[in-house]
């Protein structure tokens, strides 16, 4: 099991020592809450285990994703969403909580989350902001970016890219078309969406929606496009460990 306060080689992380990361703290500003599903398999990473606990510079993809959430001292607490049984995690852990109730789709993974953030404190009208567990390059500058866009927005919204390259539409391996590029965006995460708002989409929209802004535009509602950073990709396929894990070095050489 791993603890947060381990994390890797059984040294600490540089992270502050209040407990404003805490659920239970009272030291951030309330109403902002981070929600990172963790229960996927990984089957397109090629990964041995789910590939949000596979290594990448040192310790595991999940422990950098998180490191960059607990040092944005606007959130509440931060809760990361396990398969049942999962023991990835030590259970006595002071900067985030783990909720062991991670379904078959990323959906139900993110809408059992939401219900456990209530018994923990969140209230209906709270902001979280959902971020996928193998998005391990987010940066705190980028997540403060997100809230300062959303936290007035009506709607909420999510970090995004517009799409660089040229969009081609496949039938049978062989193109069928060229899609216009000029309106369209990569979705990122974090997405920042009301508690109860985001909850009633899931619900209304089903397991079908890969991510929450497709949920909160099921329901009819407009998320706010907050331009991202291309180094917030999502470690999907077996290349993008080592892409992954040369831009954590290069973080590391530029800080020192």
């Amino acid at each position: 099991m791993a603890s947060i306060l381990e994390w890797a080689g059984h040294q600490k992380p540089a992270m502050p020592t209040s407990p404003s990361n805490s659920i239970a703290s009272n030291n951030a500003v309330s109403g902002l809450w981070a929600l990172i599903p963790c229960a996927g398999t990984g089957s397109r990473a090629g990964a041995q285990g789910p590939k949000q606990y596979q290594d990448v510079d040192g310790k595991a993809m999940v422990l950098h994703t998180i490191a960059a959430f607990s040092v944005v001292q606007r959130l509440r607490g931060v809760m990361v969403v396990v398969s049942e049984g999962d023991a990835f995690f030590d259970p006595a852990i002071a900067d985030v909580r783990v909720a062991h109730c991670g379904g078959a789709t990323r959906a139900q993974t993110v809408a059992n989350g939401l219900q456990a953030l209530q018994t923990h404190g969140a209230q209906p009208d709270d902001w979280v902001l959902v971020h996928d567990a193998a998005r391990c390059l987010i940066t705190p500058a980028q997540i403060d970016t997100l809230i300062d866009a959303c936290i007035s927005d009506a709607v909420g919204g999510l970090l995004a890219l517009p799409l660089p390259d040229t969009l081609k539409q496949a039938e049978q391996a062989r193109v069928s078309a060229t899609v216009e590029r000029a309106d369209k965006w990569l979705a990122q995460t974090p997405q920042m969406f009301r508690l109860n708002e985001l909850a009633h989409a899931l619900n209304s929209a089903g397991d079908a929606v890969t991510d929450e802004s497709s949920a909160m535009e099921f329901v009819g509602k407009s998320p706010l496009l907050v331009r991202g950073s291309a180094q917030n990709f999502k470690v999907t396929y077996p290349e993008d460990f080592a892409l992954a894990q040369a831009v954590l070095q290069s973080r590391r050489l530029t800080k020192t």
